[in-house]
């Protein structure tokens, strides 16, 4: 798990972390839940549909990978599989549809949020997930030579 996590960071860089987490996977669920009641053929109106096992994996990765965001749980593996996710959006939706980076109409098609959601989950998954989250209880590192140190230094002289 080491490799997986880098050193967790703390303070105000933790809590930007943790209110990006918070957003970013509220957004995911909220944006995967239309999906959830036909998991497996929510997409095959559309022309050049994918697979039903693509379809499904993209309701778990925004749904329970918006989850595992805001609890901070998993972090790597969520983020990769919104990353999956989002890039699909991206090379078999948005850019063979000639879609632009922003839309001209209100509410028309673009690639803009895929493209932002894309960079935020690599960012989370290079950075990592910050202190407040569950990763850190679980995974965090810790040294142990400092800490019997500490605990020897807590024992009262004979």
């Amino acid at each position: 798990m080491r490799r997986l996590y880098p050193p967790f960071v703390g303070g105000w860089r933790g809590i930007g972390l943790l209110f990006l987490r918070i957003v970013t996977g509220t957004a995911f669920i909220l944006h995967g839940w239309q999906k959830i009641e036909n998991p497996f053929h929510w997409m095959d109106k559309f022309p050049n549909a994918a697979p039903a096992f693509l379809q499904g994996m993209a309701v778990l990765a925004e749904v329970g990978g918006g989850i595992a965001l805001i609890l901070g749980l998993l972090t790597p593996i969520a983020t990769f599989l919104i990353a999956c996710d989002m890039g699909y959006a991206l090379a078999f939706v948005h850019l063979p549809h000639g879609d632009p980076f922003i839309s001209a109409t209100a509410g028309g098609p673009s690639y803009e949020r895929a493209l932002v959601y894309l960079g935020i989950s690599i960012a989370v998954m290079l950075v990592g997930p910050g202190r407040f989250a569950l990763d850190a209880m679980l995974f965090k590192r810790r040294d142990w030579v400092v800490e019997e140190k500490r605990e020897w230094l807590k024992m009262p002289a004979a």
